[in-house]
């Protein structure tokens, strides 16, 4: 098992700009402790029905992790590329690239809100086949060649994004089926679409943190009989998960419970009941969320991402002895 951090980059009412300044300390350690990973998340507003907070911009909180790192490879965890236009996000990350010394991955998804579509001038409807169409267009842009595009819904003549790119960076795509509920427009399974687009382009799959452990497990057997159906090796994806934990080093679900559940509710609101959260996300005594991730791993996972719930640093210590160690011994 390989192992990721997410930042915790959560942009809080409270937050001050010593504890934003925490995620260099962040970054510093998990690059010391020895994660494949930083990884930060995407996501503009607070979405009512999902969450209880945004979180800061993840390019620029990528870059400023670059600079605390040397190694790490670091990692969007989602961006939500078609909130934003192609040829401003080639130049970003083509730029952040070299920034970090070629050490970043891009992970997409298509998002789901539709009040970010909406601020962004989107139609929400359209989210799919333009991601799929700046997708095309990122991958030629960063060739440094002189491009002119007249597609669906992106048309520009003559660019060309300097500096351009060896090779195009890791793609990761996100998706999956959701545990259900009234307050999110998500589908409880993964869209044809979403499926189709992780076995074609993506070298891994980030399974999403709002499924349950039997839903990804589900949707790991579609992505691998869509791989044969289509003629491709199990092996060319990677299999990865990120889900948000916050370790309570006890053997009493109750008592673990009881800690976690106002760091959750912080983070997800409150939309939801706790009985929906503990559903989706590791929640409980660190022998629970092992059992958990044991699960995943029976059934292929070869790449977590743990997300703290708060700017502690003191989890990135519990992770490694609660968690981590028992996949690294193993």
């Amino acid at each position: 098992m390989r192992f990721g951090l997410m930042l915790p980059s959560y942009s809080f009412r409270s937050l001050d700009y010593p504890t934003a300044g925490r995620l260099k300390e962040f970054a510093r350690r998990a690059e010391e402790k020895g994660y494949e990973s930083l990884w930060v998340v995407d996501h503009l507003l607070t979405a009512p029905g999902l969450y209880g907070t945004a979180w800061l911009s993840p390019l620029e909180t990528l870059s400023f992790a670059a600079g605390a790192t040397e190694r790490i490879t670091l990692a969007t965890g989602i961006l939500i590329v078609a909130l934003r236009n192609p040829v401003f996000v080639a130049k970003e990350i083509a730029s952040l690239q070299f920034l970090c010394g070629g050490r970043f991955e891009l992970g997409i998804g298509t998002g789901w809100d539709p009040r970010e579509f909406a601020v962004s001038g989107v139609p929400h409807k359209e989210r799919g086949r333009r991601t799929d169409e700046i997708l095309d267009i990122l991958e030629r842009l960063w060739t440094g060649e002189p491009l002119t595009h007249r597609g669906r819904d992106y048309a520009f003549e003559d660019v060309a994004i300097e500096p351009p790119l060896k090779e195009r960076p890791r793609l990761w795509v996100a998706g999956g089926a959701r545990a259900p509920s009234a307050l999110s427009p998500d589908p409880e399974a993964m869209a044809p679409t979403v499926l189709d687009r992780i076995c074609r382009r993506a070298d891994g799959w980030l399974a999403r943190a709002a499924g349950s452990t039997e839903s990804v497990i589900r949707d790991w057997e579609a992505i691998t009989g869509r791989l044969e159906a289509i003629g491709r090796a199990r092996s060319s994806l990677i299999f990865g998960h990120l889900n948000f934990a916050h370790i309570v080093p006890t053997d009493d679900d109750r008592l673990a419970l009881k800690e976690q559940k106002p760091l959750f509710e912080r983070v997800m609101g409150a939309h939801r009941s706790f009985e929906h959260l503990e559903s989706s996300y590791f929640l409980g005594s660190p022998r629970r969320v092992r059992e958990r991730i044991r699960a995943l791993a029976a059934a292929g996972l070869e790449y977590l991402v743990l997300s703290p719930l708060d700017y502690d640093l003191e989890q990135l210590d519990l992770y490694e002895s609660e968690i981590i160690r028992h996949f690294r011994e193993a």
